[in-house]
């Protein structure tokens, strides 16, 4: 069986500092065998960490759409920002891969898809995110997965981690798979989620990681 973690962050994102060996290592300490990287934005870091990890990674991508946040998975080249989410979600799709919509009701974040973006997105969706580590109440989550039972929708728990010690509390335990995005889905699909919320100061670390990086410009 896997243990997969399918939303997480390097220092490919503004708002995390973790690097593609850091990653690496403390996946392999507290047990992940597959993973999928979703930066901001950019499949650079989920590239950079597929290029060393000796266990599955699957290239994804968090994307700011105009109607909010959501998340290709198998992806083989970055989706630009700022595209409508009926576009950006074909244009996941022109890749062969996976819509994933991530922590659709959390009231605390900005970034979070509309309501109009849940309506437009769902005829694309193959995933959501029933239990994101970071959302503070656990109401959303339960939201979450109401959404994904009424349209018939593959669900997940992910640490959505910006730190590496986020990783290891939260995952999917499920079958070993092909490497295919449709191996992928038939796997989750029996899959069951280990879930441990992280602490709300979390958020503080990324906020500071965040203004770092306006300053520094480091990336």
């Amino acid at each position: 069986m896997l243990r997969a973690d399918l939303h997480m962050h390097t220092r490919f994102s503004p708002d995390s500092l973790v690097s593609p060996e850091s990653l690496v290592a403390r996946c392999l300490k507290v047990g992940l065998s597959c993973i999928a990287v979703t930066d901001h934005n950019t499949t650079e870091g989920a590239k950079a960490v597929k290029e060393i990890a000796p266990f599955l990674v699957i290239v994804g991508e968090e994307v700011r759409t105009a109607e909010g946040e959501v998340t290709g998975l198998f992806l083989t080249e970055t989706v630009p920002p700022g595209l409508s989410i009926d576009e950006t979600a074909r244009r996941i799709k022109g890749q062969g891969g996976l819509v994933s919509i991530p922590h659709p009701f959390d009231r605390f974040r900005g970034e979070v898809i509309s309501r109009r973006g849940l309506d437009q997105v769902v005829r694309y969706a193959d995933v959501v995110e029933v239990f994101n580590a970071r959302n503070n109440l656990s109401g959303d989550d339960r939201k979450a997965m109401d959404f994904a039972r009424e349209h018939g929708l593959l669900t997940s728990g992910v640490s959505d981690a910006h730190t590496t010690m986020e990783l290891g509390r939260t995952y999917v335990e499920m079958p070993d798979f092909d490497g295919t995005p449709e191996g992928f889905k038939r796997a989750l699909a029996q899959g069951v989620i280990v879930g441990r919320r992280t602490s709300p100061l979390i958020h503080v670390i990324t906020s500071l990681t965040k203004m770092r990086t306006r300053l520094t410009g480091r990336r």
